[in-house]
């Protein structure tokens, strides 16, 4: 009979040492650092993005905030403020800012309506021209509607020759100018979500109310509004913070908005005042933006049904005709500034007084573009300007994209916050907080003094466009399974490997995209740029507005012309780009499904 063989068992605890629980082993450095590679490598990532956000976002701020209460203390600074003419501009700009989302949200949300529940002759190429005002760069845009609808525009003048009418009886002045420039250059923030909402809306819920007996005001009001909340929260938090952040159709109309404050302020010399109405306005537009996502996620506006998408377009019926009319009147109202601009930019400089159109044209302004180096040297700062902050905002914000994506633990909101926050300010408050963190060397920047040389201007851009990229990137990112990267990662690719020949590919569409937004926004940014270039140097937009300013409307418009080729070339571009990385969506996931590796 054999032997059993002998089972290996835990020996049973006789003494009291014995029974004490095993000292856990000592934890080396590398053991007390994130889980894995991956993770550290987001960390130390983590660490030159927020040095530099810290760096141009967040130490300016602050030392605007610091230089608000020096001079006469901040207690004088504040107080003159809130009592003399800067609190009621901060009044001025908060009623237009609001009023500004009314009218946009009006005709952004009918326009949206319209294209999306009416078929009728004219609707693609109405589509098409609903966007047209996100070609128009800030400062053409206005001047655009002031050559159109001031006093002294062509349509009071045509009016006033054709019918006897009284110029100023139709002319557009003032706020309402102001509110004018705002609703139809700023109404597709509104328009394309609104759009977008309604085209992915499951229709099967309207059926669902019509079924029970609802009317179709209280489908509009119980079902289809609350759910294109989000979109109007999105249209509404963007439509304020750039009527907050305006400073062209408040300088063209001569309405003493803060922007404008601050700008005079600034130009007197009152750099503490400035600072003050700086900080206030910062304050205002950080408060509502807080708002406006607290009420957006107080509940959830979400389909949890699995019903049918339905055509729902009325195509037949009186309201069929009335649609058709109101097409025609408002592509021309759209097409309207860009063709004045263009018209314009072919008219003899100072020709042009009293006739309702210029009267002589000549290619003459754009051989000048070209041809003569003074001319040049605006589009040649504006575009080396616009490509140095790109590289740089396409260098942090895909890195900051990238951390925020794949960050564990506390924190991640933080990254995120820096990256967006300078989307909040408006740009007169980013001009301002460079002039007073690089006015003159010391420790807390690094000894650079920045103000009156060309490289504070790429410096404006980088801070105001680097979210642009940042939330192109993070788009791109969010189509990708994790599981692709983690595949690399265990057949022995490290963590720069992984970035470079699997996340950095798949992403470079979304890259790209951001990075032509912040370079066509570069070349025509005007509101920071007022603030703070250099006097030998002129960006293109601020030698836009000195061209205006000496009557030379020709010269102005031919500028102003490639700018808005530039941007509908770009706005071509970024199309494609996002239908092309939509449509691949699907094949990223299939071919994400098998990278998995099995046990």
């Amino acid at each position: 009979m054999s032997t059993p063989a002998a089972i290996d068992q835990p020996p049973l605890p006789h003494t009291a040492a014995a029974s004490a629980p095993p000292r856990p082993p000592r934890r080396s450095l590398r053991s007390r650092l994130p889980g894995s590679s991956s993770d550290r490598f987001v960390y130390v990532l983590a660490a030159p993005v927020l040095a530099i956000l810290a760096f141009f976002v967040v130490i300016p701020m602050a030392y605007t905030a610091i230089t608000s209460t020096g001079g006469d203390g901040a207690a004088d600074n504040y107080g003159t403020f809130l009592s003399g003419a800067s609190g009621t501009a901060l009044m001025l700009s908060v009623g237009i800012s609001v009023a500004s989302v009314l009218g946009c949200g009006l005709v952004g949300s009918a326009l949206a309506i319209l294209l999306n529940r009416f078929d009728f002759p004219g609707r693609r190429v109405l589509e098409t021209v609903a966007i047209l005002p996100m070609a128009l760069p800030p400062l053409i845009g206005a001047v655009s509607f002031v050559l159109l609808y001031s006093e002294t525009g062509i349509v009071p003048r045509a009016l006033s020759q054709w019918f006897g009418v009284d110029p100023a009886t139709v002319s557009v002045s003032g706020v309402g100018g102001v509110l004018l420039v705002h609703v139809f250059t700023m109404y597709p923030f509104f328009y394309l979500p609104v759009a977008a909402g309604l085209a992915g809306m499951d229709s099967s819920l309207e059926s669902a109310a019509y079924n029970l007996g609802a009317s179709r005001s209280r489908v509009w009001r119980t079902v289809l509004l609350p759910m294109l909340t989000p979109a109007l929260v999105s249209g509404a938090l963007l439509t304020f913070m750039i009527s907050m952040a305006s400073f062209t159709a408040p300088q063209l109309y001569n309405v003493q908005t803060l922007t404008m404050q601050i700008v005079s302020t600034k130009t007197v010399g009152n750099q503490e005042l400035a600072a003050a109405q700086a900080t206030v306005l910062a304050m205002v537009s950080i408060l509502f933006l807080i708002g406006m996502k607290w009420y957006q996620g107080r509940r959830t506006h979400r389909s949890l049904s699995k019903g049918i998408q339905r055509d729902r377009t009325v195509s037949a019926g009186p309201i069929r005709i009335v649609a058709g009319i109101g097409t025609t009147v408002l592509t021309v109202l759209l097409m309207a500034p860009v063709l004045t601009i263009v018209l314009v930019s072919f008219s003899v400089d100072s020709s042009w007084t009293t006739q309702v159109i210029p009267p002589t044209y000549t290619l003459g302004n754009y051989t000048t573009l070209f041809t003569d180096p003074a001319s040049l040297l605006p589009i040649s700062v504006s575009v080396q300007m616009s490509f140095l902050a790109t590289i740089g905002a396409i260098t942090i914000g895909a890195c900051a994209s990238y951390v925020v994506a794949r960050w564990r633990g506390p924190g991640r909101n933080t990254v995120d916050i820096m990256v967006m926050l300078p989307w909040a300010l408006p740009g007169t408050v980013i001009g301002v907080n460079l002039v007073n963190a690089f006015n003159e060397p010391q420790p807390s920047n690094l000894g650079l003094s920045l103000v009156g040389t060309l490289w504070i201007l790429p410096i404006a851009y980088f801070v105001r466009f680097v979210p642009l990229v940042f939330r192109s990137t993070n788009a791109a990112l969010d189509t990708i399974d994790p599981s692709l990267e983690e595949a690399a990662r265990n057949l022995g690719a490290g963590p720069l490997s992984v970035l470079r020949t699997i996340t950095i590919p798949l992403v470079s569409k979304g890259i790209l995209a951001g990075a032509l937004l912040a370079f066509v926004d570069g070349v025509g940014e005007y509101v920071a740029s007022v603030v703070i270039y250099p006097a030998s140097y002129p960006p293109l937009s601020v030698e836009i507005y000195n061209r205006i300013y000496s009557s030379e409307f020709g010269t102005a418009a031919a500028y102003g012309t490639l700018q808005i080729a530039l941007i509908l070339a770009v706005l071509i571009i970024n199309s494609r780009l996002q239908g092309d990385r939509r449509g691949r969506r699907g094949k990223a996931a299939a071919v994400a499904a098998p990278a998995v590796p099995t046990t």
